[in-house]
Parts: structure tokens; C-alpha cells; sequence
């Protein structure tokens, strides 16, 4: 054993001197490259000697990067994420500044500018001579990857062996639907998942609630209950709040109810970790975790995700360097598309290029790095989601060129995923779902020049912008709701023209959540019945319900219970639906969706559905984006299950896998199939997974502006 220890600190010994000796030379090499970059005197020194001075340099900046990185990464937490980025590569160079100046007798110089490209490139080097000499060194290999993982074994290791239960990974590929998948596969996108699904893994698709997208999705995947959730952003009138799933105050305030309706903490609550997530599923272990932004714990910080990652120089300034990458390739990919005259296209200018490369680079890195931490210390539970498709896709297209580009890296994070699970001290069975798909074309706005919420104004026969004033629709439902108006006050139209001023505080509260759209009236206190808004805005209801651009409205009605409109004046009350009718080009199971979201308490006044054409699977989403989700109608509603084939099928032959509660009955299986049961005995008490969880009184805002949200 003694001889042993000796030569693992041999072989240590032998890779840091290796280590040492490749950075020296690749200083010595940017200094006969590099002008701005000398190691010498001014006149001039031996071979020798400047290669002493090199080495002089490099040892400098390898123990700089030991022991002050770490420190300052933890202060530049403080700034904005999107900062954080830039700011490494400054950093790094400012490090090797200092070592220069720490070389004897001041033979060590560069500019500022060339600094931060030289350590950027000896970081790069010293981190793949590190690589390579432990990739051949398994236990080296697995120290390694612990090192750049920040993650250390914990006190009760995971014993190894054959007959140690298995863990499971659930990778969330957010916004990849089913059909969008099966397309990657065949075109050779993702050769790692491809071998999975033709080998080791069952592709299950399954429908969506009425409400597709990441915050209904995930609160039923990992909390078992996402009722009360009729969109991503809704209004609601007991409390005067804006809800927004990806907001923390939001996102903490739903988890709260799903734990009170279920009675126990999620899916992650035994040994579990969650990564990436809008909420923690009962986690201990997080990172990036939306819910958990305002708590105030040492190891559950919001940023301490950052820090495990961004600790390691290397990371940093890979990272921060494919950050730059994937900004520049945005711009050049829209100034591409809008050179095309592209259709249909949305505005990708402003600060989007840099949200982009933050999806699409840091969080993937940071994910994947607290996954492959995760792995390596053996938890038995974990789900992180990995949102750089949905992102792209929302503003390029599920279908686009950029969005497979996105897919194809994202299988080769899938790819070192797996590889470090060889190195975990208990096997993994890794699960790949999605949250939703998306579903493709121009928006509403785009198509008819005026959003929703202008429709509903001229419907209402409140102001609205010029532009919406001269377009068709909304010249007609100023018309109607002036003429209804008129009509209804028993008063002939006058010649003047002059309209009747609409009622003190009338103006509603218009939301979008891709082609889904909620219409509520905050001046009256209970849901709104058919009834109640023809009175008040006679027109209204007739021109959304016989727009060309919707699909279909839901509204209570006082005489027939709630009821659906759609074109045509028709009419039927949803106790009486099915898939036909003017649901029936949305497919099977619309109905019952529909059904579920009417008997929601916070479900809106009116409840708008785009149109949907099932011959080219277009919808028209009612904020910019030619990507999207949210409600019903073609792929968005159809996302995916890839399980391992030694865990039970989803569904029994011939069932269907409907809805994201649904889904978590599946993944608790096959939890219960790999480690037993994992609801702590006894009943649950919110208080025993997180103590520190902020009362929704402390962290919700009674009101909010509406604005854009990328991340749903």
C-alpha cells in the first residue's frame, strides 16, 4: 500500500513538472512570436537564461492560478453573469502581469492587451497537457475531473461494486420535441443519442398540458402538481400579482403550492441534485436553481454554481472565449438571414446575441460541470436542464440550421456526460426528455400589424396605436365594438363620429405565453362570464372569436357553465367538448386539456388560442417569436421520454403518455426501480427540505410591468 501511495505521488509529481515544462515553452514561444511580449533584458540574455526566465513566469502563473483565482472568481460573482464572461479573460491576464513582475531582475514585460492573450493561450495549453498526461491514468483521470468540478467526496462515499444500486441522470433538453428529434437522429445530428435510441434506449413521445412550456412542464415533472398554472404569465385578480414562471419571487411562490397540494417535496428528494432548473424538486443539492435565487444559504447560493465552475482558470477562460465565439456567430447568422430576406424572421438585434451565447455556452458549461460532479460523487438522483435549443429556436426556428447546429453540440455534451459516468462510483441509467417541443411561424403581429393586446383594445373600443388603427383587423374592431356600443346605448350613430369614452378603469390586462394569450379585467374581482363581457364590451368576444389569426376562446358563461367560440359564432359549452368541433384540427386530447385549465381558479377572463393550420403545423404566436410554445397546436405540444430499455416502459403497449404529472409518476418508477422508495416515511413538512425557503409575502411583488421573457 506504502509503495503504492509512492507512485501515485510519483506520477503527480512527474504531471506537474510535465505541466510546468509545456507552459514554459509555449511562453517562450509567444515571446519570439509575440512584439509586445519579451522575457529578456534589454540587452538581450542567453538561451538559457531566458529559459530560466520562462520557467521563472510559467511557475509564477500556474501558482497564481492556484491560489488567487479562486478568491477573485468568488468576488466577481457579484457582478451580472453576462459580465462574468468578459471579465475572466481581464482577470487572467492581470494574473500574469503580476507573475511577470515577480520575475527576478525585471526581465519579464508585456502590454495589458497582450497579456490577457497570452495567459488566455498558456491556460488553454496547461489545461490540455493536463488532460492528455491523466487521460491515460484512470485514477488520475477521475481526480481530475474533480478537480474541475469543484466537487470533493462526501464524508459516506458511494461504495463501488457490481452490486451497488445504480443511480439516474434526467437530462431535460429543453424545448426539443419529439418530431425535432427524430429529424437530429435521421440526419446524423446527434450520433450519441442515435446509438442510444437504435440500443440501449425506448423514444416515448408525450402530450403536453394545454399549457406548454418550461414552467408548467417542470413544476409536474419534479413536484407531481402544476394545477393553477395556466400559462407561462398570467394575472391574478385575488392578489393583484403578475405571475412569471422564470421570475424567482414567481417561480418560488409555485413550488410553495405544488409541495402544499402534493404533501411531499419533488422528485429529487432523496440524495438529489438539481441543476439548471426553474425549480428544486426537493434537491438539496443546487445550482442555477430559479426558485432558490432568494435563499440565503452558504452552499445553495444562486451563483454557487458559478463559482464550482468558474474556480478553475481553464474553465473560465474556455468558457468566456466560446462565449465571445457564439455572440459574433449570432450576428453573423441573423445579418445572414435578414441579407436573405428570410420569412419568417424576428428581430435578433440589441442584447440578444449576448443572451444567446449565455444559454447556448455558460449555463450549458456550468450544467454540465455540476452534472459530471454529480456523477463522480455518486447521488442518486439528479435533473438538469440544458435550455440552449429552446433559446435558438425561439428566434431562428425549431427547423433551422442554427438550431441543429445547437443539437449537435449539445450531443457532444451528452457525449462527456456519459464518459465521465464510467468513472462514477455506482453505474447511472441516464434519461433524455424535453419539456415541450416548439412549434413554427410568423407572428401574429407580423402577419396582421397588430399584437393582441391591440385587438382587444379596438375590440373593447379603447385607444390603440395608429399603426393598429389602419390595419384591417383593428378598423374592424373598432367598428364593431363603436357600432355594438352605440346600439347597446340605444343611441343612433352620429355624424360626428365621436365615440363613447370606455368605462373608468376598463383597460385589461393582456398577456401572451407563445400562441396562447389571457385577456383579464382587473376592476372585477371574480372571473368574468360571457355574459358580463357583453354587456361591457359587446364587440369584444365576436371579434377575437372570428379573427382569422385565433383559434378558439375560452369564457365562463352564467347560463351554460364555461364555453368555447371559435369561428362562425360557434358555440359549445366544455362540458359537452371533444376533439371535434372547433377543436378538432388541434388533435386528440384537446378537449380534455381545455377541460382541465377551465376548472383552474386563476384561469384568465378569456382564454385566446392562435390558429392553427395542421397542413404546414403553422401558428401565430402573440410575442416575437417565429419559434414557440405555450398553447396548443402542432409539435409544441409533443415532447419526448429516452429511457434505458432495463427500466419498465413509460406506458403499457398502446397508451398514451398525456401530461407532466403524469410523467412524474413515470420517473418516481423508475427511481423506486433503481434505489428503492424515495419519499421519506411520514408526512412531509416544507420546513424539512428547505428550511430556509422565503415566505411568497416576503419575495412577491403585488404589481409588475410586463416584459419580454426569453426562457420558456
Amino acid at each position: 500500500m506504502g509503495e503504492g501511495r509512492w507512485r501515485r505521488a510519483g506520477g503527480a509529481l512527474w504531471r506537474v513538472v510535465a505541466v510546468w515544462a509545456v507552459s514554459s515553452l509555449t511562453m517562450l514561444a509567444l515571446a519570439a512570436i509575440l512584439p509586445d511580449f519579451q522575457l529578456q533584458s534589454d540587452d538581450g540574455d542567453s538561451i538559457t537564461r531566458t529559459a530560466v526566465t520562462a520557467a521563472w513566469g510559467a511557475g509564477a502563473f500556474g501558482l497564481l492560478g492556484a491560489l488567487v483565482w479562486p478568491v477573485a472568481v468568488r468576488a466577481l460573482l457579484l457582478v451580472p453573469a453576462l459580465v462574468l464572461g468578459l471579465l475572466v479573460f481581464f482577470l487572467n491576464g492581470s494574473l500574469l502581469l503580476i507573475a511577470l513582475w515577480l520575475i527576478p531582475d525585471g526581465r519579464g514585460a508585456a502590454d495589458p492587451e497582450t497579456a490577457v492573450a497570452v495567459a488566455a493561450l498558456m491556460s488553454a495549453v496547461a489545461s490540455a497537457t493536463s488532460t492528455a498526461l491523466a487521460v491515460r491514468d484512470d485514477n488520475a483521470y477521475r481526480r481530475r475531473l474533480y478537480r474541475l468540478t469543484d466537487r470533493k467526496r462526501r464524508r459516506t462515499d458511494v461504495p463501488g461494486g457490481p452490486e451497488t444500486p445504480p443511480g439516474t441522470l434526467f437530462l431535460q433538453l429543453d424545448g426539443v420535441g419529439h418530431q425535432v428529434l427524430l429529424d437530429a437522429l435521421a440526419a446524423g445530428h446527434m450520433p450519441t443519442v442515435a446509438a442510444w435510441a437504435a440500443t440501449t434506449h425506448r423514444l416515448t413521445p408525450w402530450r403536453t398540458d394545454w399549457s406548454s412550456q418550461t414552467g408548467a412542464s417542470q413544476l409536474g415533472i419534479l413536484h407531481g402538481s402544476n394545477h393553477d398554472v395556466p400559462a407561462f404569465r398570467w394575472y391574478e385578480k385575488d392578489t393583484g400579482r403578475l405571475m412569471v414562471s422564470n421570475r424567482p419571487a414567481s417561480a418560488v411562490e409555485l413550488q410553495r403550492r405544488a409541495i402544499e397540494r402534493t404533501g411531499d417535496g419533488g422528485l429529487l428528494t432523496v440524495d438529489g441534485a438539481s441543476r439548471g432548473n426553474l425549480f428544486s424538486g426537493g434537491a438539496d443539492q443546487l445550482a442555477l436553481v430559479l426558485s432558490m435565487a432568494a435563499r440565503r444559504g452558504r452552499r445553495n447560493r444562486s451563483r454557487a454554481g458559478y463559482f464550482a465552475y468558474f474556480s478553475d482558470p481553464a474553465n473560465a477562460v474556455r468558457t468566456a472565449g466560446s462565449f465571445v465565439a457564439e455572440a459574433a456567430r449570432e450576428i453573423v447568422q441573423s445579418t445572414r438571414a435578414r441579407l436573405r430576406a428570410d420569412t419568417p424572421r424576428v428581430s435578433r438585434g440589441g442584447l440578444y446575441p449576448f443572451i444567446r451565447a449565455f444559454a447556448t455556452v455558460v449555463e450549458r458549461d456550468v450544467v454540465v460541470a455540476a452534472v459530471m460532479g454529480d456523477l463522480l460523487v455518486g447521488r442518486a438522483a439528479v435533473y438538469a436542464d440544458l435550455v440552449a435549443y429552446d433559446e435558438v429556436a425561439h428566434h431562428s426556428g425549431p427547423h433551422s440550421h442554427d438550431a441543429a447546429k445547437v443539437l449537435q453540440r449539445l450531443d457532444r455534451s451528452i457525449a462527456l456526460i456519459a464518459k465521465v459516468a464510467e468513472h462514477a462510483p455506482r453505474p447511472y441509467k441516464i434519461v433524455l426528455l424535453s419539456d415541450h417541443g416548439q412549434s413554427q411561424g410568423a407572428t401574429f403581429e407580423s402577419v396582421y400589424g397588430l399584437t393582441l393586446k391591440d385587438l382587444v383594445r379596438a375590440g373593447c373600443g379603447l385607444p390603440v396605436p395608429r399603426r393598429a388603427r389602419r390595419t384591417p383587423s383593428g378598423s374592424e374592431a373598432r367598428d364593431a365594438a363603436r357600432d355594438a356600443l352605440l346600439s347597446a346605448l340605444h343611441r343612433p350613430l352620429e355624424e360626428s363620429g365621436e365615440e363613447q369614452p370606455p368605462p373608468k378603469g376598463s383597460d385589461p390586462v393582456v398577456l401572451a405565453s407563445g400562441n396562447l394569450g389571457l385577456v383579464s379585467f382587473p376592476h372585477v374581482p371574480h372571473r368574468m362570464t360571457r355574459e358580463e363581457i357583453d354587456r361591457r364590451h359587446p364587440a369584444l368576444l365576436r371579434t377575437l372569436a372570428n379573427h382569422p389569426g385565433i383559434g378558439f376562446l375560452l369564457v365562463r358563461s352564467a347560463a351554460h357553465g364555461s364555453v368555447v367560440l371559435g369561428p362562425g359564432n360557434t358555440e359549445v359549452p366544455v362540458a359537452e367538448l371533444t376533439d371535434d368541433g372547433p377543436l378538432a384540427v388541434f388533435g386528440k386530447g384537446a378537449a380534455e386539456t381545455v377541460r382541465r385549465t377551465d376548472a383552474f381558479p386563476h384561469a384568465a377572463d378569456i382564454m385566446v388560442n392562435s390558429m392553427y393550420d395542421p397542413s404546414t403545423g403553422t401558428v401565430h404566436a402573440f410575442e416575437e417569436q417565429i419559434g414557440s410554445h405555450g398553447g396548443l397546436g402542432g409539435e409544441q405540444s409533443r415532447p419526448f421520454l429516452l429511457s434505458p430499455l432495463d427500466l419498465s416502459p413509460p406506458v403499457t403497449d398502446g397508451g398514451e403518455l398525456v401530461g407532466a404529472e403524469r410523467v412524474h409518476r413515470v420517473l418516481r418508477r423508475w427511481l423506486r426501480e433503481c434505489m428503492g422508495p424515495q419519499v421519506p416515511l411520514g408526512p412531509f413538512r416544507p420546513a424539512e427540505i428547505s428550511p430556509s425557503l422565503p415566505s411568497p409575502e416576503e419575495v412577491l411583488p403585488v404589481a409588475e410591468p410586463v416584459v419580454p421573457d426569453k426562457r420558456h
